[in-house]
């Protein structure tokens, strides 16, 4: 089932630790949900993934919430699933693990489909004793997804963008002693994913690709051992 789990290139911190800088907004919300690229110029971003499905990923935050972007190459994305927290893992998707206890258990799960159609879990337990709440959302989530083309008309890449306000951690129960919004230099964990298949709703397991930017043992992503540092920094 799993086809591909591949460590990418990373922006460290710390040797031989990957970790993630999320650098402070400058541009507007709209800009960045909209995925203007003025907006994300210089963002770091870090890059995962087989050719031709490579994914680049990027993040800023706000005193307002948290800004998320996927790239993701792909020529033919496809979906069939249409309600927000259908088992979108079970098609194609971006994911990230937001865990901002660093406590392994009751982090958040956001997915976004092709079609901008969203499933956010709180994952009460990870694997190997996997427990989640589909009932749980990301409160005020706001999520865009645009499909890029060539000059010639062909597809590319789709990008999914996401802006999730401070309030919506507060539902998880491991952060009711946080500090919300962070302060320059606090570290979450998390880690980000990507799930390709070639062949379409008719075959959805052939040659499926499910890769880690930081990659798990096994054929779980839900192993927080391999989580990373999602570091809050200041402006770019």
């Amino acid at each position: 089932m799993l086809a591909s789990l591949l460590l990418a290139p990373l922006v460290t911190l710390a040797a031989d630790v990957p970790s993630y800088r999320v650098a402070r907004a400058l541009a507007t919300r709209p800009a960045l949900v909209a995925a203007a690229e003025e907006a994300w110029k210089g963002t770091p971003r870090i890059a995962w993934g087989p050719a031709p499905y490579e994914t680049r990923f990027a993040a800023q935050w706000s005193d307002e919430g948290l800004f998320l972007r996927f790239d993701a190459d792909d020529d033919a994305p496809w979906h069939t699933m249409t309600k927000r927290d259908d088992h979108l893992w079970e098609e194609e998707v971006v994911e990230i693990f937001l865990d901002p206890a660093r406590s392994g258990r009751d982090y958040g799960e956001l997915e976004i489909s092709p079609a901008n159609v969203v499933c956010d879990v709180r994952m009460i337990s990870p694997s190997p004793d996997k427990q989640m709440d589909l009932g749980w959302s990301f409160e005020g989530l706001v999520t865009d997804v645009r499909t890029n083309k060539d000059p010639h008309g062909k597809t590319t890449s789709w990008t999914a963008t996401a802006f999730i306000p401070w309030s919506a951690f507060r539902s998880l129960p491991s952060t009711k002693a946080l500090a919300l919004p962070p302060k320059n230099g606090d570290a979450w964990r998390f880690n980000v994913f990507r799930i390709k298949r070639p062949h379409g709703p008719k075959e959805p397991e052939r040659d499926a690709v499910e890769a880690a930017w930081s990659k798990p043992p096994g054929h779980s992503f839900h192993v927080p051992a391999s989580f990373r540092d999602f570091v809050f920094a200041g402006p770019r």
